[in-house]
């Protein structure tokens, strides 16, 4: 896949996680909460948890989508870039030692499912990834 069909992917992505974070907006002002939506209860305590990882998730595709540049041209990007890598690295380890251990993550009186973490996993290697892969593209184009 080239750049330009991820970024549009990015797009329609980002219009999907605007759209949920409006659903869980309007689920909260019109109480309609609580609710079970796949198995899971989801209430008026996990709208805020639900809200920060929406805006994150928003916030990234939204970046990616118009504003990434490929190949990064100034050192401080590269070193952002390797940050960020590093930062997504540590997060999937969490990610997959909650996994392994069994350990139980829990935002008020909601319990988090097991699936949210292998989803986590993913996408924080897939982000890793790309971060290291773009500081290193870089590296190799200096010489």
């Amino acid at each position: 896949m080239n750049h330009h069909t991820l970024r549009e992917i990015a797009k329609f992505l980002s219009g999907m996680v605007a759209a949920k974070i409006l659903t869980v907006l309007w689920l909260a002002w019109t109480g309609l909460l609580p609710l079970i939506l796949i198995g899971t209860p989801f209430g008026e305590d996990s709208v805020a948890p639900a809200m920060l990882f929406n805006v994150a998730i928003l916030s990234l595709l939204v970046y990616y989508g118009w504003h990434l540049k490929s190949p990064v041209h100034s050192p401080s990007e590269r070193k952002l870039l390797l940050i960020v890598g590093a930062l997504f690295l540590i997060v999937a380890a969490l990610h997959f030692t909650r996994l392994v251990l069994g350990w139980s993550l829990i935002f008020g009186d909601f319990m988090v499912p097991d699936w949210v973490s292998w989803f986590g996993l993913l996408v924080t290697i897939y982000l890793s990834y790309s971060a290291f892969h773009f500081a290193l593209r870089m590296k190799g184009a200096r010489r």
